[in-house]
Formats: C-alpha cells, sequence, structure tokens
C-alpha cells in the first residue's frame, strides 16, 4: 500500500510585507512616500541651481525657507492676507450663487443657453490680463474691481460646468419621474439637480482655483495690495528670497483649499474615490 502522506495546508497570512507581494509591490503602494522623494529631488535641484546660480535672481531654496519663515514671524504673510482674502471670497461668493443659477437656466432653457453660451465660452478664452486696464477705467482701483476680476476669472468655469452637468441628466430618470406625473419643480429638484451636484461642486473648486489666479492678477496688475504687493515691493527691493517665498504662499494656500474642496467633493459626491486612493 503507498505510504501514507501528510497533507500541507498553508500557513495563516500574519500581514507581514513578504505576505502583501514583497518589498517591491510594498513600495509602489506609499503613494505619500513617492510625493516625498518627489519634493525632495524638486527642492534638491532648486538649491543647486541657486548656488550655481543661473541667476542672480534665483535665491537658493534654504534662503526662501528663512525668508518665509521670517515673513511669518513678522506678519508680512498675516497683513498681506487681510487685504487679499476679501475680495477673493466676495467673488467666489457671487459666483457660487449666481453662476450656478445662471448655468442651471441655460441647461433647462434654450433660450438663456442661446443668450449666455457664446459670450461665455469667449470670456473663458480671453486673455484676462489685456482686459483689467478696461475694468480700472470703470471701476477704479479699490475693492470693487478685484472682485469683478475674480468673478470673470472663475464665472465661465461655475457656469459652464453647472449646465453642462444639468445638460447630461439621466434621461430615463427624467421620463420615469414623469410618468409617476412629476411636475416640474419636483423633476428639477428630485431628479436633475441631484445628478448635477457632482458637476456643479467640480465647477465650484474650478471656480476657486481660477478665483486665485484673478486675485494675484489684479494685485499685480491693478493695483499692489496684499500678497501682490509683497511680491512687487521684494522684487523691486531686490529681496529675491522673500519674493519667492510671497509667490511660495499664495501657491501654499490655494494648494491646500483646492485639495479640501477635493476631498470635500470625493466624499459627497464620488465615495468611491476615496476606496480608491486608500
Amino acid at each position: 500500500m503507498p505510504a501514507n502522506k501528510s497533507i500541507k495546508t498553508p500557513a495563516a497570512s500574519d500581514g507581514t510585507i513578504a505576505d502583501q507581494g514583497g518589498w517591491g509591490e510594498w513600495l509602489l503602494r506609499q503613494v505619500w512616500l513617492w510625493h516625498l522623494i518627489s519634493y525632495c529631488i524638486v527642492f534638491g535641484i532648486w538649491e543647486i541651481a541657486g548656488r550655481i546660480p543661473i541667476s542672480l535672481a534665483f535665491p537658493t531654496f534654504s534662503a526662501m525657507v528663512m525668508a518665509f519663515i521670517e515673513m511669518i514671524s513678522d506678519g508680512s504673510f498675516a497683513n498681506a492676507y487681510v487685504s487679499t482674502l476679501p475680495p477673493l471670497v466676495i467673488g467666489v461668493f457671487f459666483v457660487s450663487f449666481g453662476g450656478v443659477a445662471t448655468g442651471v437656466l441655460m441647461g433647462l432653457s434654450r433660450g438663456v443657453e442661446w443668450t449666455f453660451l457664446s459670450l461665455l465660452v469667449i470670456l473663458q478664452t480671453a486673455p484676462v490680463a489685456a482686459v483689467i486696464p478696461l475694468i480700472t477705467y470703470a471701476y477704479g482701483i479699490d475693492m470693487a474691481s478685484k472682485v469683478v476680476v475674480v468673478v470673470i476669472m472663475a464665472g465661465p468655469l461655475v457656469i459652464l460646468n453647472s449646465y453642462k452637468g444639468i445638460r447630461n441628466a439621466n434621461p430615463a430618470l427624467i421620463q420615469m419621474c414623469r410618468s409617476f406625473q412629476g411636475n416640474l419643480w419636483q423633476e428639477i429638484t428630485k431628479v436633475i439637480l441631484p445628478q448635477a451636484s457632482g458637476m456643479i461642486f467640480a465647477g465650484l473648486r474650478l471656480g476657486v482655483s481660477a478665483g486665485f489666479i484673478g486675485i494675484v492678477l489684479a494685485e499685480l496688475l491693478i493695483t499692489p495690495t496684499g500678497i501682490g504687493d509683497l511680491i512687487t515691493y521684494n522684487r523691486a527691493s531686490a529681496l529675491y528670497a522673500h519674493m519667492f517665498a510671497a509667490i511660495v504662499s499664495i501657491i501654499m494656500f490655494s494648494t491646500l483649499t483646492l485639495t479640501a474642496l477635493q476631498r470635500l467633493e470625493h466624499k459627497l459626491f464620488r465615495p468611491e474615490m476615496g476606496t480608491i486612493n486608500s
């Protein structure tokens, strides 16, 4: 008779790196590590380029960091953003309500679409920097002109995204609502707007991004105030490390704001993205 052969059962996984596919696969999954490596490479190249130097106006990364810390400690950034944020917030507030309402009306009415669509496409593609002198002539150099620039930059993105979200509503669900004797108000509030909410919020996020660009342009070209004043003053004074620190500060602030909005968008309208990214 054949000898009894012992049946080997696989050992239970203890959750080690080897059980997850080895070090290579584990490293590929560490997104934060690759982000950190990419930042180190960029900042290292920046430091080397500043020490060569490639230009007298290009500081080292370490000098920029020291200037950044100095401008935080002496209150320069706080005073600048107190002046920069109000027109940005007011402009985004107007766009959030007026832009979304206009986009919804365009999606629901062919007449409103015919009236505004061409103008919005022109505004989206027009060089806003060339229009700023006209805005200054009409509204002066106070906060109103900066708010107008933010609205012109952010408005088309919010309106067009809202319009496309309404137009892309599932016609089968609309027909189902009508078959159950739903009225027009119920059709809009119960079917169309919930389906378009994801694109509307994405448009708001893009509008905030364009608003940051608009407020910096306004402060550089209309009147040097806020963060634009820091950039202009330090450039004129040949304090290039401080100038770069001011530029980096607005980039960091806008990046943190947009990242927070993107996470909120994924949580509210695209929960599957959180599962994919985890």
